[in-house]
C-alpha cells in the first residue's frame, strides 16, 4: 500500500507513470525479479495514467496538446509491443543496470537542464 501511495503521488507531479518508483522498490523491498517488478508496475500504470490523464484535461494542461498526444502514444504503444518481446530475451541483472543507467542519464540532463 505504501509503495502505491508514493507511485502514486510521484507519478501525478512528475508524470513517470509511478515506475520509478515501483520498480526499484518491487525489486528491493519485496524481492520481485525485475522482470515481475516490470510487468507489475506496467499494470499499475494504467489506472493510475488514467486518472490523471482525466484530472489534468479536467483542469486545462493538455489544451492544445492532444496531437502531440496521439502522435506519441501511437509510436510508443507500436514501440512497446516490441519491447515487451525484448523483456523476455534480456536477464534481470542486465535490465536492471538499463534502468538504472536511465535513470541516471534522465535525471541528469535533468538536473543540469532543468526548466521551468
Amino acid at each position: 500500500m505504501g509503495i502505491g501511495a508514493l507511485a502514486g503521488i510521484i507519478a501525478s507531479l512528475c508524470g513517470v507513470g509511478g515506475g520509478v518508483v515501483m520498480v526499484p522498490a518491487f525489486v528491493i523491498l519485496l524481492g520481485l525479479a525485475q522482470k515481475n517488478a516490470v510487468a507489475a508496475s506496467l499494470a499499475v500504470i494504467i489506472p493510475t495514467a488514467l486518472v490523471t490523464t482525466i484530472q489534468n484535461a479536467k483542469n486545462g494542461l493538455l489544451a492544445g496538446q492532444w496531437k502531440l498526444v496521439i502522435f506519441t502514444a501511437l509510436a510508443s504503444t507500436l514501440l512497446a509491443w516490441f519491447g515487451s518481446g525484448l523483456l523476455i530475451t534480456l536477464r534481470n541483472d542486465t535490465l536492471t543496470r538499463v534502468f538504472g543507467l536511465v535513470l541516471l542519464v534522465f535525471g541528469a540532463r535533468m538536473l543540469w537542464q532543468g526548466r521551468a
